[in-house]
């Protein structure tokens, strides 16, 4: 087995298709085929059930593409990190983050980052929640900051807190003239806004649960891609939204009122790749424990219960 070989099982298993996968990799479809073959050949199972259109990959086939993503991400970082340390550049510390994160404790981490370790070179990267996850796996990025829980075994993963729902109304709206919490309720047959359209799950699927749970129906749902494009049509009174408590900084010109109601709270998430011992990893653990035993402003008012100050 070589990383030519899990290059193209990836391709095709990403593609789920020979032909495209060919097609990705510059390369003929039989070659590519026979490749695959060899593969299944040394490990003694199938990889790929061919019959199924688009191809399936089998419970072992699964496994095998996640940890070749590990495999491909860790060689790929290898590489970044031997030529950096050969051309006397710093190390990267790559950092994935949702947009509501920039108007909670980040910034204030990403500052003690680069006072504790300013040998890092660090990059900080948007992308969704399940995005992150992936993003992991595969390598691009060394941590990430989101707001789905999941179950994947590659990623190990921490809550930080749990943070207060509010809702995002239209400075005139009859719901904006009082500024106590407001209850659940209150929103039925509202013209709801959630964010991120795509992909799913996500944050808009936390929205939609708790509302489900309760048994409370919007008058319609507007999906759109971006907390920005949710808090826009808001002010422009195209509907209400539910967003973190951090993230009503985004806007002054909109009323915000907490949700009343216990339920109503969006974790904030730390991943890593599973078994990573790195000492980059360690200093972002401490440092978010002593952010957190410094009781911050922001952190007392956006959570339900500020975390203690040894979680993290």
């Amino acid at each position: 087995m070589d990383l030519r070989q899990l290059r193209y099982f990836v391709a095709v298993a990403s593609a789920r298709n020979f032909t495209r996968a060919a097609e990705q990799l510059n390369i003929a479809q039989p070659p590519l085929s026979r490749q695959i073959q060899l593969l299944e050949d040394e490990l003694g199972v199938t990889l790929i059930t061919r019959k199924s259109r688009p191809i399936k990959l089998t419970d072992a086939g699964r496994l095998f593409y996640e940890q070749a993503l590990q495999v491909l991400g860790r060689v790929d970082q290898m590489k970044d990190a031997t030529r950096r340390v050969g051309m006397n550049r710093n190390r990267v510390l790559s950092i994935g983050f949702v947009a509501s994160t920039l108007y909670g404790g980040l910034p204030v981490l990403v500052r003690k980052l680069r006072r504790n370790a300013p040998e890092l070179d660090i990059q900080l990267l948007e992308m969704l929640s399940i995005q992150q996850v992936a993003a992991l796996k595969e390598g691009r990025i060394d941590i990430g900051f989101g707001r789905m829980r999941h179950s994947d075994p590659n990623v190990a993963s921490t809550t930080l807190r749990e943070e207060r729902l509010v809702v995002a109304l239209p400075p005139d709206a009859a719901l904006a003239r009082q500024a106590t919490p407001i209850r659940l309720a209150d929103l039925a047959g509202q013209h709801l806004i959630v964010y991120p359209k795509e992909p799913r799950p996500s944050y808009a699927d936390q929205v939609m649960t708790l509302l489900q749970a309760e048994d409370i129906r919007p008058h319609d749902v507007l999906e759109v891609r971006e907390i920005q494009t949710a808090l826009g049509l808001v002010a422009a009174d195209s509907g209400i939204c539910i967003i973190p408590s951090s993230a009503q900084q985004m806007r002054t010109d909109l009323r915000y009122r907490v949700i009343d109601s216990p339920r109503a709270t969006s974790p904030v998430i730390l991943s890593h790749r599973a078994g990573d011992t790195s000492r980059d990893l360690d200093l972002v653990k401490r440092l978010i424990r002593e952010m957190y035993a410094e009781k911050p402003a922001w952190l007392q008012a956006n959570n339900l219960t500020p975390p203690d100050a040894d979680e993290g």
